[in-house]
């Protein structure tokens, strides 16, 4: 054998041959981007592991979670061994992040937005042991709801809870007790509810009892009366009213327009471990967003959504709010609501650093930190825009999709209150019933 029949082929190909072969190069490159996306060939390898164990609780904004596994999203991207796993509650989910998966538990989760900075602290973990987390992405705006037990059908509350505070005194007065159910202490649930009875004069540490009730638990609780209201995501609310065993009172997009609900965390710790993987993930889901928000896949979306292996409920219960129509349960139906759940319009996914601080500033209200606690210092470890950021150009997202800042600027809530990032103090200032001193 020769020297020159030893050699490889790129090395006998002449000048000509290879601007002759250009053509088929593009094509062949083009048909390796749509089989190998996220960078293949510019990483030179793919994500270190193939997959993560990630988990959920049985809600409609876990969907994009469900989407990414069941229309093959993780696998596109080179993640095809992606777990999405069930978690009973918040608060097993939380246990099963601070495991992580080399302790049989979980690497990352569809999650409540503050809990990420609530276990990366110690706020809410065994012995206050800090896990450190990121937030790679958001998951949805908007879509959750407060309903109100049949008991107060003719009051027909709805934002203005002022009249329900008297049904609440009055009630408190006969010696009965009153609850407000919420998934998690510090959690968004918490947070709504905390503010609309806040807003219509009800202290909801010394006027109400707030307890603590898993999603799926919602509707039960509700039926053999254990609370007089509840906060949740869907399709907890539209069952309830399905079932009639109560109603609608607020859409928190009624509250707070466009506002963040949920993320997809990680463990820190897995992220710098295998930072291509978790783009990759971030990718997968961010696509899994696109597909979920388009009008012409939401019947299939509450199909898959109500599967036994994710919400595990009559999809009729998820299909009407899925698509935007809202039935209050009171008479009132709002058709093509501006506060459907949103996965991917007017920045749903991108996960806003300013937003990230209401929720901070929300919990030291509350108590959950300290007055002087540096919010914006434990942010800037915890939100990973960058990592969306990088997802985003590499899955050719629009211009137009991709947000210029970390900062939506002020917010604006129901009750006429002002949130604005560079003031977080002033913003709780404004608020009359608080747990600190401003």
């Amino acid at each position: 054998m020769t020297k020159s029949e030893t050699q490889t082929p790129s090395r006998k190909l002449s000048r000509r041959q290879i601007l002759k072969a250009g053509a088929g190069t593009v094509a062949l490159l083009a048909a390796a981007k749509l089989n190998f996306p996220a960078g293949a060939f510019a990483q030179g390898a793919g994500p270190e592991v193939k997959g993560a164990k990630l988990g959920f609780i049985a809600l409609s904004d876990a969907g994009p979670l469900f989407v990414a596994k069941d229309k093959g999203f993780f696998a596109k991207h080179g993640v095809p061994d992606t777990e999405v796993l069930k978690q009973a509650s918040w608060g097993t989910l939380r246990d099963n992040m601070v495991l992580g998966s080399e302790g049989n538990g979980i690497d990352g989760a569809h999650i409540l937005t503050p809990m990420p900075y609530l276990i990366s602290a110690g706020k809410v973990t065994q012995n206050n042991v800090p896990t450190p987390m990121y937030i790679l992405a958001r998951l949805n705006l908007d879509a959750q709801c407060i309903s109100i037990g049949k008991e107060y059908a003719d009051l027909k509350v709805g934002l203005d809870a002022r009249p329900f505070k008297a049904a609440l005194d009055k009630k408190k007065a006969e010696g009965k007790s009153i609850k407000a159910a919420m998934t998690f202490p510090g959690g968004t649930h918490d947070l709504w509810i905390r503010y609309w009875l806040a807003a219509g004069g009800i202290d909801p540490d010394k006027d109400i009892e707030t307890i603590v009730v898993p999603p799926p638990q919602m509707v039960a609780n509700m039926k053999v009366g254990t609370m007089d209201c509840f906060c949740v995501g869907e399709p907890w609310n539209g069952q309830l009213v399905h079932q009639q065993i109560g109603y609608t009172a607020v859409n928190t997009g009624e509250i707070w327009n466009k506002h963040p609900e949920k993320s997809l965390g990680m463990r820190s710790a897995w992220v710098d471990k295998n930072p291509i993987a978790a783009k990759a993930i971030t990718m997968a889901v961010m696509e899994a967003q696109q597909w979920a928000d388009k009008m012409e896949n939401k019947d299939e979306l509450a199909a898959i959504m109500a599967k036994r292996q994710w919400i595990n409920c009559p999809v009729e219960d998820i299909l009407d709010r899925a698509k935007g129509k809202f039935d209050y349960g009171t008479g009132k139906v709002v058709e093509n609501s501006p506060h459907i759940m949103k996965y991917w319009q007017d920045h749903a996914s991108y996960p806003f650093k300013s937003h990230d601080l209401w929720f901070m500033t929300e919990d030291i209200r509350w108590g959950k930190y300290d007055a002087g606690f540096d919010s914006k210092a434990l942010i800037e470890k915890v939100n990973r825009e960058d990592i969306w950021r990088d997802a985003a150009k590499s899955l050719g997202v629009a211009a137009a999709d991709i947000p210029a800042s970390t900062s939506r600027g002020k917010e604006t809530f129901f009750d006429g209150k002002v949130f604005d990032p560079e003031n977080p103090s002033a913003y709780l200032k404004s608020l009359t019933i608080k747990r600190v001193e401003v």
